[in-house]
Order: C-alpha cells, then structure tokens, then sequence
C-alpha cells in the first residue's frame, strides 16, 4: 500500500460518507483508508463497507490522538489526512505523488483548496495566500496549511513526532510549524481539495480565542532549537498576538487576562 488516508470522526455519519466516496473516486487507487471513530454516540459511528476501508472504534481523546493513532495502525509509505467534513478532488493523490515523486527535495506536499460554506462558494483573504519552499516565517500568523491538503512521507511525520495530543486546536498549526523550521514544504497552486464550513461543531467555533493557543505553540517553539532568524520571527509574532489577547480581554471586561498578556508581551519584548 502506498498510501495512507486517515481520516478521524466525532458524530458526523453524513459528512464522513461524503468525505470517503471523495476518496474512493480518486483517479489514484493504491491507498488504504483508515477512519478513526473518536468515541461518536451510537448513530453517527460508521458502517462503511469497503476493502480499502478500515475503522476503529476509540474512546473520545480529540482529533490529535485520533490521527496518531490512525497513523499507528496504517501502513502507507505516505501519509495524507482528510477531515470528516472536507471533500478531496478526484486528482487530488495522483497530482500529489506526481510532485514529490518529480522533486524528491520535498518529503511533504499541500495544496490549494476552495471554500464552502452551508453549500455557497466563499472567497479567502489575502492573508490565507499559500506559499512553497521554506516557508516557516509565513505559517507563523495562522495556520496556512489545511490538514487535508497535505501528502507527506510516513518518516517525515515520525521524525517530528507526530500531532501533539496536548492541544485541543492547532495541533495542525503546530506540527506545520516544526515541519517548515527543518524542510521545504511543496505547495501545488490548485484547488485539489474543498472545506466545508459553517456547521456548529466546527473545533474553530468551539474555543474562543484560537489565537491563545497558537501563543501555546510559539512558546513552545521557543524551546526548541531555532536558527537566529526564525527565533526573532517567532518572538515577533508572539508580541502580536499577545497584544491581540490583551486588547480582546480588555474588550470583555477580563482583567486578569488582560493582566496575563500585558505581562507577557512586555517579558518577550524584553527577550527580542
């Protein structure tokens, strides 16, 4: 099996049967699709059945240890995930394995991708541009890669260490980020794959703030082992969003947050 195509779920029957058949009519067929149910009530686990299909049932642990593991259990010498409520374009895996295969330079891909919501095409912002080659200053503002859209070697993703499960969101935002600090992300300028927002259940829509946890990711970026360059660009990103928090607690009449990043921005300010 060449490829591996995780796909994790939480009550979302319909929207992972659409996601799968998305798979299936891919115009590339040497994959395996693993789907990890994390812990759906009764009527939304899956009944998929299909050879190329796998699922296993978990206790909920969040959708971190549901791609870890899906990896764990999976074969592939690629790696691809796919959200239970995006849709992949029929050529998404061959164009994918067409350009790693050509430029053996990237061990990981993504892809342009169109956005829907409730079933009506939505225009990204500028500031959702996608970019290739070594872009780790670019995904330090938001997390620029979808989850979906990305083809990487299995080896790759061990070497890092895989989602960290310690973080309820971003955990994709994270592992871009330790990925582009060592490695050239490929990027394929096309529409390869479709996100489907506007339902209720989306993790964007569950916390506030996303920006505190991406504030997370950068201090523990911080720990690691950064070139000059890119430690200074993390820090200057970090008093950003610091300064974001701060105002928006402000804004709420929560003081002791407000506080806390005050603080914060002034303690790293000083460390830039």
């Amino acid at each position: 099996m060449l490829v591996s195509v995780i796909v994790p779920s939480f009550n979302r029957k319909e929207f992972l049967e659409e996601a799968v058949a998305s798979v299936l009519s891919q115009s590339f067929q040497d994959f395996e699709i693993i789907i990890v149910d994390d812990g759906s009530a009764p009527d939304q686990q899956p009944k998929l059945e299909n050879q190329k299909v796998k699922i296993f049932y978990r206790p909920h642990q969040g959708v971190a240890a549901a791609r870890n593991f899906g990896v764990a259990v999976s074969s592939g010498k690629y790696l691809t995930f796919l959200d239970s409520d995006d849709l992949w374009v029929k050529s998404k895996l061959e164009k994918q394995l067409g350009f790693v295969l050509d430029k053996p330079q990237f061990k990981i891909c993504y892809t342009d991708e169109k956005w829907q919501r409730n079933g009506q095409h939505l225009n990204q912002m500028k500031k959702h541009q996608k970019y290739g080659g070594w872009i780790f200053d670019k995904c330090l503002p938001l997390c620029l890669i979808s989850c979906s859209s990305v083809l990487m070697e299995r080896e790759l993703f061990e070497t890092v260490g895989g989602f960290d499960e310690g973080l309820p969101v971003c955990e994709d935002y994270d592992l871009w980020l330790r990925i582009a600090r060592q490695h050239p992300i490929g990027f394929i300028d096309e529409p390869l794959i479709v996100k489907r927002g506007g339902h209720p259940d989306q993790l964007s829509k569950k916390y506030w703030g996303m920006d505190r946890f991406r504030v997370r990711v950068l201090e523990k970026l911080l720990r690691l082992k950064l070139e000059t360059g890119q430690r200074n660009s993390v820090l200057t990103e970090l008093k950003k969003k610091y300064a974001i928090l701060a105002a928006g607690a402000w804004k709420r009449k929560r003081f002791f947050p407000w506080l806390y990043y005050q603080a914060k921005g002034l303690s790293h300010g000083r460390e830039g």
